[in-house]
């Protein structure tokens, strides 16, 4: 067993005090090695940044502890039995995957922080929590003695962050044999039955899905904050979720966020934490874990998400419409569809997954994942005549490959798929997962199956429709985005800063103004510092339009049938 111990002096510094007491040692040259990326957000974190003063010791003495790579290190034990390794980590980060301390509470991620013995992951761990008597800790790991969580494998410690407080508030429901513990640490109003209630929906409608769930007991670890934010990471056995602000998490659209970004990362204790790519079957935490298959990981459970949200009644069919919606506008708000495929920009996560990057470059495998999952659960409808759906591809590869603890390949899923239907998909590979093909055609004919359809309307901004640009979001007039072959992109520059039209002053006001229909449109502006005066003309064409899914007024009573098949909900 290797045994970790936490503490800290001052939890205003943030800092964390960490030993690690390795026991029956057998090598003269130990190396520890401190995960450099965490499961869930596919791209190199390097924690050892966040590392102070790595030391080591044997009976009773300092040995050598040396730096061997960014986030590895080698003690040469000189046949010590016992060695003890001690550092300091800087806790604070607060968000899903970070850590957090201060005179309230800590809150840890361990893969932020403990190193691995290297050849010894496979023992069971120990953690000692050296904590106020009156604190509660909530984790997915069992609590053998008070303060003190053990772990089957390194792995498993890793993967179980926790929450110690003395102000944590804890509710439990049972579903299907399971109990899910709901945890909130921070300030806020909470209506406790309609959230059990709500939870309790969605999390019945996934356990049909794939018949079982991976753990006895799960729980959701709610970091609510008094400021706006919303994240949320998957582990085996739990889940945080960083929300706020807290006094409004009752109202309607923050409510809405939280029930569902709690159904998403429940999902992925089956997609992705057992239903996981061969490439990350086990994690190498050392080194980027290129995998093409995010659109399964991420979008199939970005899809189901809000899916299980509509078919538990949580959402009516015109409120998950409207997510929908949202989806299709995030879709549809760039260029990058046309220039590399999800599949690709799967692999291309570890370059720059989580950040803007180069315009147009890559599509987001969550947003185009889900609406290839949409398309791929209403061809399978339609092929098999309702007698097959996406909800069957999952349960298969639940039971071939998750349950089974064996890593699927591109080629496998493919094969599932294909089985499901009863006929190749090949196409629907080749199109939207492999190539970059427009799949507004095939969407739009799969929603027909269901009495819907996918409208295109103008996008009523004006500047973005007629002369192709977008604005920053926070109502300043710089340049964020530029359509290709639109007026603006043969005049403008991505970060031009807006401050004239036709000599008029911009305050918030383009669409207004615009909404004039002036004969000329001379805009004046900032361009690294220097002032520019532009002339847009438009050339006919439209860009950045809005996409909607509505029902068909014309639907047959077939098609309706086929819709509640769907969504569990009359037509």
């Amino acid at each position: 067993m290797i045994y970790y111990h936490l503490s800290f002096q001052n939890p205003l510094s943030h800092f964390v005090d960490i030993k690690i007491t390795i026991k029956d040692n057998q090598q003269q040259e130990l190396y520890l090695q401190l995960p450099a990326w965490r499961p869930g957000r596919y791209e190199l974190q390097h924690f050892a940044q966040k590392l102070r003063a790595v030391t080591a010791t044997a009976n009773g003495e300092s040995i050598a502890i040396e730096k061997v790579t960014k986030d590895r290190w080698q003690v040469q034990t000189k046949g010590a039995k016992e060695i003890e390794v001690s550092y300091s980590f800087f806790a604070r980060q607060m968000d899903a995957g970070g850590s957090w301390l201060d005179e309230e509470q800590l809150y840890l991620n361990p893969i932020n922080c403990l190193m691995a013995i290297e050849g010894r992951e496979h023992e069971p761990c120990q953690l000692q929590l050296q904590l106020p008597e009156e604190w509660q800790v909530a984790c997915g790991l069992p609590e053998t003695e008070k303060h003190m969580l053990e772990a089957a494998t390194f792995d498993e410690l890793a993967d179980s962050p926790f929450i110690a407080s003395d102000t944590l508030k804890r509710e439990t429901f049972e579903m299907g044999g399971y109990t899910f513990h709901i945890w909130l640490q921070g300030d806020c109003q909470l209506d406790w039955e309609k959230l059990k209630k709500d939870f309790a929906g969605f999390t019945k409608e996934q356990l049909e899905v794939f018949g079982d769930f991976p753990v006895k007991e799960y729980h959701y670890l709610n970091e609510i904050l008094p400021y706006r934010y919303y994240h949320g990471v998957e582990h085996s056995h739990s889940t945080v979720i960083t929300l706020g602000p807290g006094e409004l998490l009752m109202t309607p659209s923050l409510y809405k966020e939280f029930v569902g970004v709690s159904s998403h990362e429940l999902f992925h204790t089956w997609n992705i934490k057992k239903i996981r790519p061969k490439e990350m079957l086990p994690y190498n935490l050392t080194q980027e874990n290129y995998f093409k298959t995010g659109y399964v990981a991420e979008g199939i459970t970005t899809y189901y998400g809000d899916y299980m949200l509509a078919r538990s009644g949580f959402f009516s069919a015109e409120a998950y419409f409207e997510e929908l919606n949202t989806t299709l506008q995030r879709y549809f708000a760039d260029y990058s569809r046309h220039n590399l495929s999800v599949a690709d920009s799967s692999f291309d996560l570890w370059l720059d997954g989580y950040k803007p990057g180069t315009p147009d470059r890559k599509v987001s495998i969550y947003i185009k994942g889900a609406l290839t999952a949409l398309l791929l659960d209403l061809q399978l409808r339609k092929t098999t005549d309702n007698k097959a759906n996406l909800d069957v591809v999952m349960r298969t590869l639940w039971e071939q490959f998750g349950k089974k603890d064996i890593g699927y390949t591109e080629k496998d899923y493919a094969q599932i798929v294909a089985e499901v239907a009863g006929q190749s998909f090949q196409p629907y590979f080749e199109k939207y997962i492999n190539g970059t093909q427009d799949i507004e055609p095939a969407l739009d004919e799969a929603l027909r199956y269901v009495g819907c359809t996918l409208v295109q309307q103008q996008n009523s901004l004006i500047y973005e429709s007629k002369y192709g640009f977008k604005l920053a979001s926070d109502g300043s007039a710089n340049v964020t985005a530029i359509a290709p072959a639109s007026p603006a992109s043969e005049l403008l520059s991505m970060d031009d800063e807006l401050v004239a039209l036709n000599g008029r002053k911009l305050e918030s006001n383009l669409q207004q103004l615009l909404a004039l229909e002036p004969q000329e449109m001379e805009l004046t502006l900032f361009r690294d510092k220097q002032l520019r005066a532009v002339r847009l003309e438009p050339n006919g064409k439209t860009f950045y339009s809005k996409y909607t899914v509505q029902k068909r007024q014309d639907a047959t009573d077939a098609e309706k049938q086929n819709f509640k098949l769907w969504l569990k909900q009359q037509f």
